[in-house]
């Protein structure tokens, strides 16, 4: 016999363990909505409108909005996220779930790299693209509309719905689909980044224990950083995705050229318009809905009672 350590038994994958990454993405999608949805609608403004004058910056975006349409306002079009955002992350964090395990090859003990963290993450991405797709532009029509009462141009999520398809045809709530997946890619650099920074805060200790930091510790401070290093890198191919998702239709510039576009009009900074109140966001929002995720999955896997 050999003198060396045995490997680790195989711990492998049972039916609970792939549907638990589903279920707690319901939790981890409410999560989201309850606290970044107001930031998320001062972004989508900034993003769209910031260039043409009507917004100073995030603050004044926010003044303006709250003075003129009141504080609900920053609300709009939060119906269709509140059911979205619960199946677009029960889909991505599901399906991160599962090509997680599938990279494991059914054992959940066999600790994947960084970099098949990172490839997990963009298969999650490219899944979700099919139920985001929808709700974005949905949600994005909705935070758009400034007028109120009868000068409104949709009445409500179903109202853009049909509008959709009356102009682009039947796939026409998926319009902005490839503009969605270049946005979802980046998912690499979300989910390989947590683990870079979950592994390292496990290196860390706290001051007066000199104990690692509780795991729910590094779920939510390793959220909110990988979150904020999604969004520093994804940032302008986000202000393209919603600039063409949201022009007038039919859609007058494809949204390969819509790159060019930006940058003829507005130049480098038109690429960053709303990043602050979008990086302020993302540390809030993801690490709480991710240390909800997680803690969710250990409650659903039997593995913890809180």
């Amino acid at each position: 016999m050999s003198g060396g350590v045995a490997p680790a038994p195989a711990q492998m994958a049972t039916t609970r363990d792939r549907m638990a990454g589903f279920g707690a993405g319901l939790a981890s999608g409410a999560t989201k909505l309850l606290v970044g949805h107001p930031f998320d609608t001062v972004k989508i403004r900034c993003q769209i409108e910031g260039g043409h004058g009507r917004f100073r910056g995030p603050l004044d975006c926010l003044a303006s909005t709250v003075r003129n349409e009141g504080a609900r306002a920053l609300y709009k079009g939060a119906s269709i996220p509140l059911v979205g955002w619960a199946a677009m992350d029960a889909v991505q964090l599901g399906s991160l779930s599962n090509y997680r395990l599938l990279l494991q090859g059914g054992d959940k003990s066999h600790e994947l790299s960084h970099f098949q963290h990172g490839l997990a993450g963009l298969g999650a991405g490219w899944t979700v693209a099919m139920v985001a797709s929808p709700v974005e532009i949905i949600k994005m029509r909705l935070q758009m509309q400034y007028a109120g009462g009868a000068a409104r141009q949709y009445r409500g999520p179903t109202d853009v719905a049909r509008h959709l398809i009356r102009t682009y045809g039947a796939f026409g709530l998926w319009h902005g689909l490839p503009a969605t997946l270049a946005q979802r890619s980046f998912f690499f650099f979300l989910w390989g980044s947590y683990d870079v920074y979950s592994k390292w805060l496990r290196t860390l200790h706290m001051p007066r224990s000199g104990r690692p930091p509780p795991e729910k510790l590094v779920n939510f401070m390793a959220g909110g950083m990988a979150a904020n290093t999604f969004w520093t890198l994804c940032y302008p191919v986000d202000v393209v995705k919603n600039r063409y998702m949201t022009q007038p239709d039919p859609s007058a510039i494809p949204f390969r050229r819509m790159f060019a576009h930006v940058f003829r009009a507005e130049g480098l900074s038109g690429f960053f318009r709303g990043f602050v109140p979008s990086f302020i966001r993302s540390f809030p929002t993801n690490a709480s809905a991710i240390f909800v995720w997680e803690s969710t999955v250990r409650v659903l896997r039997g593995e913890s009672r809180v």
